[in-house]
């Protein structure tokens, strides 16, 4: 049978994560085919073994592309982009190697969402952004009141889904313009085309599970270098739209300064968060009075006070342990 729904799975150096990724789409319980288009950018690891595993096992459902060339994510011709180019079913959704979705019904639930909502382009849900470190404790991406039916004027000014909790209809682009290729955050481009052709839909609900690992592509950036990354998107973003949305992206440009502080102090809190899961206390409170400089409110946010201070005392009980 034809799928109803096509998955698209980019990976590199996975090799640890990219099975449960596997099996959270294998879990899936839904009424209608889908099918698993994975593909690996030339992993040194053994990523590619993992997949050609389970798609011996599972022929039918999985559809692995290992590249034997590394290209990167910046290529014109990268995993993702191929892999996009494959789909034929009549919705596509993301999951990267390195996530994994958490409700078995999740697709059932998008498709379901997108057939009662012909308005609207896509559609995506919340998630729970975790440290693999365990150094922080998890949290939701979206707050409680994000709104049912988001627009492209939501997209363009800083509301961005993570690929990991979308499902959009395809074969609403063509083929992608280069304003996609220009940009970095590739994916908050290629959301915002989406919602040019309806609006965005939300299902309040935790689906999946984003992680945070020195690995990964975000978190081995410089805070500086996101905020340029973030500077060129916007800007990118705001001559694809012909500046109607100029007034508050600009205003969204000029804060970007206070969020680079934000970034610090949390790049700092994370470096925090390690040493004193050490007993490293004295290295760790240079660390805590960096990121207090940086940004105090940041610090001071109730989950990340609590998080210092469960790590802070588990550090010195770790060094100094309670003798019975």
């Amino acid at each position: 049978m034809t799928p109803l729904v096509d998955i698209v799975m980019p990976t590199y150096r996975h090799e640890k994560f990219v099975a449960e990724a596997i099996e959270s789409v294998l879990a899936q319980k839904t009424k209608f085919e889908y099918r698993l288009l994975i593909g690996d950018d030339c992993s040194p690891d053994g990523t590619q073994a993992v997949i050609k595993s389970y798609a011996e096992k599972y022929p039918n459902r999985i559809e692995p592309y290992l590249f034997t060339n590394h290209v990167g994510i910046q290529h014109r011709e990268r995993v993702a982009v191929g892999l996009l180019r494959r789909t034929t079913a009549k919705y596509v959704t993301i999951l990267e190697g390195d996530d994994y979705w958490t409700d078995p019904y999740k697709l059932q639930k998008q498709v379901d969402f997108l057939e009662r909502h012909p308005e609207c382009s896509l559609c995506f849900h919340n998630a729970e952004m975790f440290y693999e470190d365990g150094s922080q404790p998890p949290m939701n991406l979206h707050p409680a009141d994000q709104k049912e039916i988001s627009t492209v004027e939501d997209i363009a000014t800083g509301m961005v889904p993570i690929p990991c909790t979308v499902l959009f209809r395809n074969n609403l682009l063509g083929e992608l313009p280069d304003c996609f290729y220009e940009v970095t955050n590739a994916d908050w481009m290629l959301f915002l085309l989406l919602a040019e052709h309806g609006n965005v839909g939300y299902i309040n609900e935790v689906m999946a599970a984003y992680r945070m690992h020195g690995g990964g592509i975000w978190s081995r950036l410089t805070s500086e270098q996101r905020v340029k990354d973030h500077i060129n998107t916007y800007q990118t973003i705001d001559a694809h739209l012909n500046f109607k949305y100029h007034r508050v992206i600009s205003e969204k440009i000029a804060k970007l300064p206070r969020r680079q502080k934000e970034q610090n102090a949390r790049s700092y809190l994370d470096q925090y968060h390690k040493v004193v899961r050490k007993g490293e206390i004295k290295k760790g409170l240079r660390l805590l009075w960096q990121a207090t400089r940086f940004a105090p409110w940041e610090v001071l946010r109730p989950r990340r006070l609590a998080a210092v201070l469960k790590n802070g005392f588990f550090g010195i009980f770790w060094k100094n342990p309670v003798q019975n």
